[in-house]
């Protein structure tokens, strides 16, 4: 193969900078998409959005791209330079709607709800101003509060907290009377604010509660015993103390009850609060699946009247300047981008409908009973090679859309798992192994959990032929502890 044809080759294999933008748009989900929107119709002033007072014609070709030549400054331009009946065809100005029976009714407008309240910083303050401080303890006091980060702990060493009053806020000061100010902070409400581990944190709160043998207990567990306690190991604990499990269990149930992140109990912290807009909805209508995309996936866009009669003032004069020339080609270059993006619009419409429409058949099994034992195990090629479509299409849509169900609403990806072969030969879902090992684990004895060699043993026993490994690997992806950390009394 020549340089030359090797070149050709490559280029060939290039994405164009539409196809990359389609690439971006399909990524994105509902929420997102609709600000893409709002960008796009505030950039560009060749598209609108709503319904068009006039019926047109959905279809169109594309625009001649033959009016970009070179001309000279002096020379007036014939109409004919420029085709701008194509322009003003009705084929050309293309309308999409969404009354179509794979949308969804979700047309009403939703905001990202804010907390309302004080900020954590300032109901921190606040408390502080009912203290009898010097002026100087109320800097280092300010500056502690303001070191609290949203779990509610200070996560800094007191040396640095020491030079950073000196260098940024000119307080000299030393460790000693930081830590005297840092105790004053952790008398503040909610309790456990500004510990700067969870051993101090849970010790803070043990000792703001009413004492009485229990608390006392739980107390010395945390302040002397807190590596065996994270470790459950009972026994060691039992001895230490010289007590027996009952009140070994009072105490840890003391300790069950404390808030390990106190700043996340405020109310206040000003956190926006996520909402998920399900890209599709699913639901079983006389035993069948149905499938709607979300309404605001399908926006009514058309391209500006006032841009076409542009078009039609221009192709009315019979000497053309210059200047109108550069406007007709600052026209045609929105009109174009106008087209483009209602086209790209169209695409994605029909990717994200056809592709989940896809994996819903491919999981109907699931979808209808909502049991993940049904899953069937689905890579991402299995979609792609059903609808002819790309792989990296395919992940675009998958890891990063929602699917409201009868079941609850769940992340697309998450209907995607490897597979593996049972002892009757079968393809399984790891999906499917994953639940069956949850439900194993869930119905163990407390007081004897199963190690990963045993819980081997039982999936084998119950015809899935796993490693010990293997075991340790799904256990983990699941946030599930080691047998010893799920021991309890």
């Amino acid at each position: 193969m020549s340089l030359k044809q090797f070149l050709q080759f490559k280029l060939s294999q290039k994405l164009s900078p539409q196809q990359i933008q389609l690439m971006k748009l399909i990524q994105l989900p509902t929420q997102a998409f609709e600000q893409r929107l709002k960008q796009e119709l505030e950039e560009n002033p060749a598209l609108d959005t709503g319904k068009e007072s006039d019926e047109i014609d959905d279809n169109f070709d594309e625009f001649d791209n033959s009016t970009d030549e070179e001309f000279n400054d002096n020379e007036s331009i014939e109409a004919e330079d420029i085709n701008i009946d194509e322009y003003l065809s009705d084929d050309e100005i293309p309308e999409y709607r969404t009354q179509a029976n794979n949308y969804s009714a979700d047309d009403e407008d939703k905001s990202v709800p804010y907390a309302a309240g004080t900020s954590f910083t300032q109901h921190l303050i606040n408390q502080l101003n009912t203290f009898r401080l010097s002026d100087q303890e109320e800097e280092i006091a300010y500056f502690l509060v303001g070191s609290v980060d949203e779990s509610g702990y200070i996560r800094r060493s007191l040396s640095d907290i020491t030079d950073d009053l000196a260098f940024t806020q000119n307080v000299y000061t030393t460790e000693e009377e930081v830590e005297k100010v840092l105790h004053i902070v952790h008398q503040l409400d909610p309790a456990g604010v500004g510990a700067r581990n969870l051993q101090e944190c849970l010790s803070i709160q043990l000792h703001r509660k009413e004492q009485h043998p229990d608390v006392e207990l739980a107390t010395a567990i945390i302040d002397k015993g807190f590596e065996q306690f994270t470790k459950k190991h009972y026994k060691k604990l039992m001895q230490k103390f010289n007590i027996n499990e009952e009140q070994l269990k009072n105490a840890i149930e003391q300790i069950e009850h404390l808030n390990p992140k106190p700043g996340g109990s405020y109310a206040g912290n000003n956190k926006i609060v996520q909402h998920i807009v399900p890209d599709f909805a699913i639901k079983i209508v006389n035993g069948e699946l149905e499938l709607t995309l979300n309404g605001r996936n399908a926006p009514e866009l058309h391209v500006s009247r006032e841009y076409n009669n542009m078009l039609k003032g221009y192709k009315a004069t019979k000497e053309k300047s210059k200047s109108q020339k550069d406007a007709v080609m600052f026209i045609k270059q929105k009109l174009d981008a106008a087209k483009w993006f209602i086209e790209a619009v169209r695409q994605r419409q029909q990717t994200l409908f056809i592709t989940m429409s896809a994996i819903m058949h491919y999981q109907k099994e699931y979808f209808l009973t909502g049991d993940e034992r049904n899953l069937r195990p689905m890579i991402l090629k299995d979609i792609a090679d059903e609808i002819e479509m790309d792989v990296s299409t395919i992940s675009r849509v998958a890891n990063s859309k929602y699917v409201d169900t009868p079941y609850g609403t769940k992340l697309i990806k998450e209907f995607f798992s490897e597979s593996m072969t049972n002892d009757q030969g079968e393809e399984v879902s790891t999906r499917e192994i994953k639940k069956i090992l949850e439900t194993v684990i869930e119905e163990e004895s407390k007081k004897k959990p199963l190690t990963d060699e045993a819980l081997s043993k039982i999936l084998k026993e119950k015809g899935y032929p796993i490693a010990r490994r293997t075991v340790a690997k799904y256990r983990e992806q699941l946030d599930i502890p080691v047998a010893r950390l799920r021991k309890e009394l």
